[in-house]
């Protein structure tokens, strides 16, 4: 069974019945993961904030 790669705990995940696509959560930390590949199962974090490298862009020059 696949564990949560933020906690550790088991996820609850029927091998059998997910598809590419589908978003599971970890039932202790909360964190979904959407699964990218089934055989082998492959899970990559949702991430639904900004990356810390991706600022907003100032728009306060002005122009001449």
């Amino acid at each position: 069974m696949p564990t949560c790669p933020e906690c550790e705990n088991e996820l609850d995940v029927e091998l059998d019945e997910v598809e590419e696509g589908d978003v599971v959560a970890c039932d202790e930390c909360g964190t979904e993961y959407e699964v990218v590949g089934v055989e082998p199962l492959e899970l990559s974090r949702v991430d639904d904030d900004l990356d810390e490298d991706d600022e907003p862009v100032e728009e306060d020059e002005e122009e001449e």
